[in-house]
């Protein structure tokens, strides 16, 4: 199981990537084996807002549905519309091509209810 030192993690297995003023969020390597064969994502709107905690959209696998759930509170600016075609690359590549949304940050202060990659590892064991 990969965990990324990098990156943070909240306890919904979401992972969260912060480049200078954007947060780039996904699903975590453990979400997705949990999962199964991921093949189809439900993503929030462009322009629209999530808040932390609150569900912004689904993944479904072939075993299962699961809401996903807003590590930060902020504005939608992007989606991985790849996903739309190729929703496998959660599975294959869940902290890379996997990613799926990109948002603006509208309280960087909830960065620190998230948890750091030696937190998240001890979480899932």
């Amino acid at each position: 199981m990969q965990i990324p030192k990098n990156l943070f993690y909240t306890k919904e297995h979401e992972w969260i990537e912060f480049q200078d003023d954007v947060a780039i969020i996904g699903i975590t390597d453990f979400a997705q084996s949990q999962l199964g064969d991921v093949i189809f994502i439900e993503f929030p709107e462009i322009g629209g807002m999530i808040k932390s905690g609150s569900s912004f959209g689904e993944v479904e696998a072939v075993k299962t549905v699961s809401d996903l759930y807003a590590p930060i509170s902020g504005e939608v600016f992007a989606v991985n519309e790849e996903l739309d075609d190729m929703p496998e690359l959660v599975n294959n590549d869940p902290y890379g091509k996997g990613w799926l949304i990109k948002i603006n940050p509208s309280n960087i202060k909830e960065k620190e209810s998230l948890l750091n990659d030696t937190q998240y590892k001890k979480f899932v064991e």
